[in-house]
């Protein structure tokens, strides 16, 4: 990963907020192990401001696809309270196993942490967070299923646990699946973000593309 690189992803600019298309396989921060991270290239996101743009929201290390960036503090603070007020429209696309009967449903589990021991590691608890999540099918194979998610909520690895908990997990998952070893990567991805950012005015509609290590996959499900 370079600037260069993650310039060339960049989605969408204005004065207020960017998006970026984040590769799978590198984290959006430092963690406490350090290593790189996306966010030590935002310096070739300034584009003439005197700070970096920061993180207005967070994707897995694993997960590709749009993420947005507030500008200034100003744009963070009204990005933060859109997202808490769950107010930004997110469509994830992923290929699961098996996959639901149904054509699209509704998934009401709410979640909390596995144990202390795990770091962010997640499991349905009835005494857990509310958590919801839209699916849909948007075609299928012989073995797979190729879903839209929609998350309701915003909890901790809630698409990868909720889809684990109806017996259909994503592909690649190696917390919640079968991908352990990750030889195909994690089959999830930021497909689209809608953002009410300005009054008066359309959401602001994102996509980002399908990246290159889900593309057999969906392909094999129609897509």
């Amino acid at each position: 990963m370079t600037g260069d690189d993650l310039s060339r992803r960049l989605l969408y600019r204005d004065a207020l907020m960017l998006i970026v298309d984040k590769p799978a396989g590198i984290a959006v921060h430092k963690g406490p192990k350090g290593g790189e991270s996306l966010e030590d290239f935002f310096s070739v996101l300034r584009f003439g401001l005197p700070r970096n743009p920061a993180l207005a929201h967070r994707l897995d290390r694993d997960t590709s696809g749009c993420l947005v960036l507030g500008r200034h503090r100003k744009a963070l603070e009204k990005l933060g309270l859109l997202f808490k007020q769950g107010k930004i429209g997110k469509t994830y696309w992923a290929v699961v196993e098996g996959g639901p009967k149904e054509d699209e449903g509704l998934i009401d589990l709410p979640l909390g942490r596995l144990d202390a021991s795990r770091g962010w590691w997640m499991k349905v608890d009835p005494s857990g967070q509310p958590a919801q999540t839209l699916w849909r099918v948007l075609g299928r194979s012989a073995t797979t299923a190729a879903l839209a998610l929609t998350p309701l909520t915003g909890r901790t690895h809630q698409l990868r646990v909720h889809s684990s908990a109806l017996g259909w997990p994503i592909l690649g998952d190696p917390i919640y699946g079968n991908g352990r070893g990750g030889a195909i990567g994690l089959q999830l991805h930021a497909r689209e973000i809608e953002v009410p950012l300005y009054k008066g005015k359309e959401p602001v509609r994102v996509s980002a593309p399908v990246p290159g290590h889900m593309q057999e996959a969906l392909a094999a499900c129609g897509l």
